[in-house]
């Protein structure tokens, strides 16, 4: 079944309204304090605009959102997002590819707030919107790949960006971000992946993310002076490592493995899916 006309535009339409909000307050209130609260308030707006234009629009209420499996998901899709970290940045490390050194984590509360902002906001955009009206237009397989490659091509406009940078993003970010909320029908284990891989990478590991270094982290991972930057992702960071690629990728299969077991009618109630043309 595809969509009602004129929903899908006005999802994007209200996003893109939305972030344009924050982005006129950040320039008029520079402050950190004013930005990470506007942030929040934008969040919380965009999921409210979302709710109401699928009770509207498609006429249902949004599973996805549902309340009480939120903390357990999300809870299991960040200690994820941490681990898959762990192993890559862990990895380098064995390899001699990276030398990673004590820091000092004194902004760690600010970390945690704006990783959890951005996991919600960016996983609302690229999977609730992006990849479910997609799958619902032209199946899952464009959903996936269509999405995934969206989401990488996003951050080209990131510092030290580079094609295959953007590829790795989508293998690993694009496609593991997907298959979290196809796996339950919500977005909140996606979300979740997505808060505790940048916290992970940015906050406790102290290595770049997605090509930007931050100022205060628990440890401080850079690449060794002999590292290869195909196999560290060189300035953009572990993102666009060879580890990450494999390890995102591996995570990504056996997600999708376990999805046909796990997920009940849910999934195929939200995204409709259509056989491709």
């Amino acid at each position: 079944m595809g969509t009602k006309s004129g929903v899908d535009g006005s999802h994007v339409g209200r996003g893109v309204a939305i972030l344009s909000l924050q982005s006129a307050v950040k320039s008029l209130f520079p402050g950190d304090a004013i930005t990470l609260g506007m942030a929040f308030v934008c969040t919380l707006l965009a999921y409210a605009a979302y709710f109401a234009m699928v009770r509207l629009g498609e006429g249902r209420w949004p599973s996805e959102l549902a309340i009480a499996p939120l903390l357990r998901e999300y809870l299991t899709g960040f200690l994820a997002g941490c681990g898959i970290i762990t192993i890559v940045v862990g990895s380098l490390w064995l390899a001699g590819q990276y030398d990673v050194s004590r820091g000092d984590w004194s902004d760690w509360p600010h970390d945690l707030r704006e990783t959890i902002g951005t996991g919600l906001l960016e996983e609302l955009l690229a999977r609730l919107i992006l990849f479910r009206l997609l799958a619902r237009a032209f199946g899952l397989p464009a959903g996936f790949l269509v999405s995934a490659a969206a989401f990488g091509a996003a951050h080209l406009a990131n510092q030290n960006a580079s094609p295959l940078a953007a590829i790795a993003i989508a293998i690993e970010a694009g496609l593991l971000f997907a298959s979290f909320y196809f796996l339950t029908g919500r977005v909140w284990m996606s979300a979740g992946i997505h808060a505790g891989w940048n916290l992970a990478l940015g906050g406790i590991f102290g290595a770049r993310v997605s090509g930007m270094m931050g100022e205060g982290s628990f440890l401080v991972s850079l690449p060794s002076r002999d590292s290869w930057g195909l196999i560290t992702g060189g300035a953009f960071g572990p993102e666009a490592s060879i580890p990450a690629i494999i390890v995102g990728l591996a995570a990504f299969i056996v997600t999708m493995s376990i999805a046909p077991k796990a997920m009940t009618d849910t999934p195929q109630q939200q995204l409709q899916v259509n056989s491709p043309p």
